[in-house]
């Protein structure tokens, strides 16, 4: 008898829920969940594996090893390439003056970079006319590039040449030799930095 009872309760109870459980297979989906946002992310393996520095861990040293040019120039110009079968990702082209060199450029030499354009997209922008120093990694096999740790591997020139340090660069870079304490610094003691932690690898 109490079986019979469960029985007759399951099958009013199916009754019961049963359209809604069928509305639901024919609902279309939903597009408007609050997912949440994080910065851009790079589609896929072609561009570079970049190292992930967390604030607390990152050196000079760290940003000097990473880096495949270092050099400090003039942005001269900047264009938008969008996305090709050869290419595909959207990119941004950067040239620069080079200035001063310390790897992989030539004083005196146009240089031209290619960035993903998520990076531009999230704020890692450059203006024509601006003066910097750039940490860059080596380029992807996309050909992609961009500095070392983000801002941490980009520093502001004065116009009298020298590199400015931002409150997040004095912070990361307290234990040099060189760079500690100083919010401006002339480009041969950071050439000496980098000599240095090249030295102590």
């Amino acid at each position: 008898m109490h079986g019979r009872g469960c029985t007759r309760l399951l099958a009013l109870l199916l009754l019961i829920l049963s359209p809604g459980i069928l509305r639901g297979q024919s609902d279309p989906p939903r597009l408007d969940f609050p997912f949440p946002r994080s910065g851009p992310t790079p589609p896929g393996p072609g561009l570079p594996g970049r190292p992930v520095f967390s604030l607390g861990a990152i050196g000079f040293q760290q940003i000097a090893h990473a880096a495949g040019t270092i050099f400090s120039g003039t942005v001269t110009a900047i264009s938008r390439h969008p996305a090709t079968p050869a290419q595909a990702v959207e990119t941004v082209a950067i040239t620069f003056h080079v200035e001063r060199a310390i790897r992989g450029a030539s004083p005196g030499a146009d240089l031209t970079v290619e960035q993903w354009m998520g990076l531009w997209s999230s704020g890692q922008r450059y203006r024509v006319g601006e003066r910097v120093l750039l940490f860059l990694y080596p380029p992807s096999k996309l050909g992609l590039t961009s500095s070392v740790g983000a801002e941490i591997g980009r520093f502001r020139v004065d116009p009298a040449g020298r590199v400015m340090l931002s409150a997040q660069q004095l912070s990361a870079f307290r234990a040099d030799p060189v760079l500690a304490g100083k919010s401006r610094v002339t480009f041969n003691d950071f050439a000496l930095a980098v000599q240095r932690s090249a030295e102590e690898e």
